[in-house]
């Protein structure tokens, strides 16, 4: 896929992703703390549950203060049913504890800061940097990696190669709406077995690469 394709396919996709409900991490507002907890309970969990949990979660411990004030036995039946909710409880209590004695009960700004944060990894730290502090980074899941692949706009074999090939490449514009839109699509439509093509709104753009018809 060119570039000049690669922006069509986003200025269609932007059309049309509101027929599509966003249980995604981009839409629980710009909260840092809302969105670092969101992407550590999303780990091996489905959007919606995992967004259902982050809402409980929110109603009684919003901040890093009030997560110490929940015993961890609580805080892990509060996230339940997501992946490993009792580890992901151990490990909330161990960042709040973190963000309270090293960042005055913030979440930082900064990629490797972040990256110090127990569970935290490239793909939530560039999360975290996009949808809350609006500076520029890609925040590459499976979803994206997938899809820039078979489009043919890059060659990569892991989310880390499709991120370092992405900020090489990929015009700086399209950089914070590339998650959000493609997760989406991924989600819907380009799925990661029997993608929906048939239906596809931007299929003409599409290399196809490692799809089976």
């Amino acid at each position: 896929m060119t570039d000049e394709n690669l922006g069509k396919a986003f200025a269609i996709l932007q059309e049309i992703k509101e027929q599509w409900q966003d249980n995604t991490v981009n839409s629980l507002g710009d909260d840092p703390f809302l969105v670092l907890v969101s992407c550590i309970l999303s780990h091996r969990t489905k959007d919606q549950v995992t967004r259902e949990a982050t809402q409980r979660l929110r109603a009684v411990a919003p901040t890093p203060e009030d997560i110490l004030k929940v015993p961890e036995e609580e805080l892990s039946q509060i996230i339940y049913p997501v992946g490993f909710y009792r580890r992901k409880a151990k490990t909330l209590r161990k960042i709040a504890e973190i963000l309270i004695t090293r960042y005055q009960g913030k979440v930082p700004d900064d990629l490797e800061e972040l990256l110090k944060l127990p569970g935290v990894g490239r793909k939530t730290a560039n999360l975290v940097l996009t949808v809350s502090f609006h500076k520029p980074a890609i925040s590459v899941d499976t979803h994206i990696h997938r899809i820039v692949n078979r489009w043919e706009y890059v060659e990569t074999k892991t989310p880390e190669e499709t991120e370092k090939a992405l900020r090489e490449k990929l015009p700086l514009p399209y950089w914070p709406i590339i998650n959000p839109l493609l997760v989406l699509f991924g989600q819907n439509i380009c799925l990661p077995r029997q993608p929906r093509c048939f239906e596809c709104p931007i299929e003409e753009f599409c290399e196809k690469r490692g799809v089976k018809n």
